[in-house]
């Protein structure tokens, strides 16, 4: 919009209308002709700043014209995209920051009164909260265990940013999680893990109970030390990711797992020390995808 000290006024007029105006009802509130105020109408109407709409007429003539702003949403994309640009360049910080800042957020949501004092606890729980956050999570019954559970997120609202800004959009998730579960009673039931992009729209949150957890990792990944007290943010090179649905193609090994699966077979073949134990990994380390 050009600088104009009269348009921005009948803008800012139309924005503080409850119901459209017509061009005489905006005259006599600015004061200005009628023919002035249709000209600054138009301006802003061809610059998509207000909409024009078809009125009953007052009595005999011609149907009215009035004027309506138009409502601009909030970027909330470029908002996300700004301040995760302020949290620095060091990953690990950023994922602390953005780690702390999902628990401020978890602790100024309503109440949700789901008390935790189980697995199946939490797992309902933290299925609610992802539902009416937006992000359709699913439960992954068949990787279900007495000890652990998966809960698939197949929706995201900040998809997009979270592919380039991971360590700080997941890391308010799993802040939030974290908040809300301990918040209900699970700060000491369990623990929850967020990897995401284990596939290309699919991230995973993993429910632990915190006696199950041991230093090392049950898939071969070493924890993360805690030495704030925080868990970071999981790393998701494809190790956890769920168990196949029926109907699902499962996920291809990479050329790396594939030449060591063919060098352990080709050790088994040579050498006969080797040929149970050799191919019997080799094996493991092809089907564990």
């Amino acid at each position: 919009m050009s600088d104009s000290w009269p348009r921005r006024r009948l803008l800012a007029i139309l924005r503080g209308a409850s119901e459209p105006l017509d061009a005489q009802e905006l005259a006599r509130v600015t004061g200005q002709h009628v023919t002035t105020v249709r000209f600054h109408l138009d301006v802003l109407t061809r610059e998509s700043l207000v909409r024009q709409f078809q009125q009953p007429p007052r009595g005999r003539g011609r149907p009215r014209i009035g004027y309506t702003a138009v409502q601009r949403s909030v970027g909330y994309q470029e908002l996300a995209q700004v301040l995760a640009d302020q949290l620095g360049a060091d990953p690990r910080r950023r994922s602390d920051a953005a780690i702390a800042a999902g628990r401020v957020w978890g602790a100024k949501l309503e109440a949700v009164d789901q008390p935790v004092e189980s697995l199946e606890d939490a797992k309902d729980l933290t299925v609610t909260l992802m539902s009416e956050l937006g992000f359709a999570p699913e439960r992954d019954h068949a990787s279900e265990t007495e000890e652990s559970a998966l809960i698939r997120m197949t929706a995201c609202p900040l998809r997009e940013l979270a592919r380039t800004h991971s360590e700080v959009v997941c890391g308010v998730h799993l802040g939030l999680m974290r908040e809300v579960l301990d918040r209900n009673g699970g700060r000491e039931q369990v623990t929850v893990r967020l990897h995401p992009f284990v596939e290309p729209e699919l991230c995973v949150a993993r429910l632990e109970l915190l006696r199950a957890r041991t230093p090392e990792m049950s898939n071969g990944e070493a924890a993360a030390p805690e030495t704030s007290g925080e868990p970071r943010l999981a790393t998701s090179t494809g190790r956890i990711a769920p168990q196949l649905r029926p109907g699902e193609t499962p996920l291809r090994p990479t050329e790396t797992q594939l030449r060591a699966n063919n060098e352990a077979q080709l050790r088994a073949a040579t050498d006969p020390q080797l040929r149970n134990g050799d191919a019997h990994l080799g094996k493991q380390s092809t089907n564990q995808w």
